[in-house]
């Protein structure tokens, strides 16, 4: 039986191509959110698609995202933000960070949940 603080399957890690993000849809503790999710080689981050300066979502076409020399640029307004941390170093948030949410890889699968 599953319960709230159980991993849940979010996909497989095959399905994302290294060095790039994308979105889904999930379900978390407040509702459901789209979280990126970040794959750097067996690891992948995630943090909620929610841009600090002004609340809107990074991807500059649904699931499609700017990833530029290190940074996840959101496309309403050029804030970038870390790929190690989701801090944002330019634009109009500069010092905020994106709300990270715990993942991690199992036997090839992404999950949700430390």
């Amino acid at each position: 039986m599953e319960t709230a603080a159980s991993p849940r399957r979010l996909c497989r890690l095959d399905d994302m191509p290294d060095g790039e993000a994308m979105a889904l849809d999930v379900t978390l503790p407040e509702g459901e959110e789209s979280v990126i999710l970040l794959r750097q080689g067996e690891h992948v981050k995630a943090w909620l698609n929610i841009c600090p300066h002004a609340g809107r979502r990074l991807d500059w076409a649904p699931g499609k995202f700017l990833i530029s020399r290190g940074m996840l640029v959101c496309a309403a307004h050029g804030a970038s933000f870390r790929t190690e941390d989701g801090e944002c170093v330019g634009g109009p948030c500069k010092g905020e960070s994106l709300r990270a949410i715990a993942v991690h890889v199992a036997k090839d699968e992404v999950m949700l949940g430390a």
